[in-house]
């Protein structure tokens, strides 16, 4: 009899051992589902590009729960529509009212140039030149911001190449002499004053408005967001020479990332350079589709088909293009940035790019 009670109190122990383990297990996933998930508060980039529609606004809203296993997540909203004017999101970063958010660089150019310089009108007339100019300045730039501004860059964002949409034919940029041309920022206008033209600072969703309006004669753009809008139906000619990209600063207020749990800074450490990686093959992607989609060339699948003519830049404008650059878009940025800035650009995208900058 002795080992049949053995046994029995061997099977009693082991149920109860199993039980016990349940019921520990019943309790950790009570306590994991009442435990308040950290959710982030972040401002994205423009509204209805396809780097926000299909990269920034999933990654935030679905990826960083499902990456942190339900243990983070964000609310993520378009600065366009975040009530917040652009021009001072840098100011609202450095404050703390945004944690988390997108800078236009080109929004920079009037209080903070010299952190605008990777996208000057006229530098890059190709992403492979961008990404060159962009790896030269970086470390500067994300060394200022946190010095400077108390603000840790953790992503830059490009957006589709930036070009010509036109509703009188145009062959080269002499065309362009007298005619009104819709700009964004003031290196876009200083560009545009040194091609005889006149700048019309005009925000993207006047566009269609003014065209209608018979006030403009040109519109520098993205090439697929001028095709969201409609411009194929308003202008005839697009003239393919990138003149500049956009491009976006993703930062956190340094306050706002330093009490973040280490583990969820190893996890944007981690993903966001991805994130990243992903904004600018889509951005050339989006560059390509809008030149396929505008001329209404089969291969459209993003946009919607129009009848443009596409020129392509001749060998000319680009040198042009270059020309200008050094003797009018440079100068002015220097002017506006201050004497310091010429060290920078020589000890950065001087370096690399051979063009030197000489203080005013």
């Amino acid at each position: 009899m002795r080992p049949l009670r053995i046994l029995c109190l061997l099977l009693v122990l082991c149920q109860g051992l199993l039980w016990a383990r349940g019921a520990s297990a019943q309790q950790a996933a009570a306590a994991t589902a009442t435990r308040p998930v950290m959710t982030l508060r972040v401002v994205g980039g423009l509204a209805g590009t396809s780097q926000y529609t299909k990269l920034e606004e999933p990654f935030w809203s679905r990826e960083l729960e499902r990456l942190s296993a339900g243990k983070y997540r964000a609310n993520i909203v378009p600065f366009d529509r975040a009530g917040l004017p652009g021009a001072d999101m840098l100011r609202f970063l450095q404050l703390g009212v945004v944690p988390f958010g997108t800078v236009l660089m080109s929004s920079l150019v009037g209080t903070f140039p010299q952190y605008a310089a990777p996208d000057l009108v006229g530098l890059n007339p190709d992403m492979p030149t961008l990404r060159t100019h962009l790896a030269a300045f970086r470390p500067y730039l994300e060394r200022a911001l946190r010095e400077e501004q108390g603000i840790e860059a953790l992503a830059i964002y490009v957006y589709p190449a930036q070009m010509l949409f036109c509703k009188k034919p145009i062959a080269s940029l002499s065309d362009l002499k007298g005619w009104r041309v819709r700009v964004s920022s003031v290196g876009q206008a200083d560009f545009v004053e040194a091609l005889g033209a006149e700048p019309v600072h005009t925000a993207f969703a006047q566009l269609v408005p003014r065209f209608e309006a018979g006030a403009l004669d040109c519109a520098i753009t993205g090439t697929l967001s001028g095709n969201t809008i409609g411009l194929p139906e308003l202008t005839t000619h697009l003239y393919a020479l990138p003149l500049n990209w956009g491009m976006a600063i993703f930062g956190a207020n340094q306050a706002a990332w330093q009490a973040l749990p280490m583990d969820l800074q190893d996890l944007l450490r981690r993903e966001l350079p991805k994130l990243e990686a992903a904004v600018w093959a889509e951005s050339e992607r989006d560059t390509a589709q809008g030149l396929v989609c505008n001329s209404g060339k089969p291969g459209c699948v993003v946009g919607r088909p129009g009848k443009m003519r596409i020129v392509p830049a001749s060998a000319a404008d680009t040198v042009r293009s270059r020309e200008i650059f050094t003797s009018a878009v440079l100068p002015r940025w220097l002017q506006r940035c201050g004497p310091q800035c010429a060290q920078v650009w020589s000890q950065t995208i001087g370096r690399v790019s051979g063009l030197a900058a000489h203080s005013p």
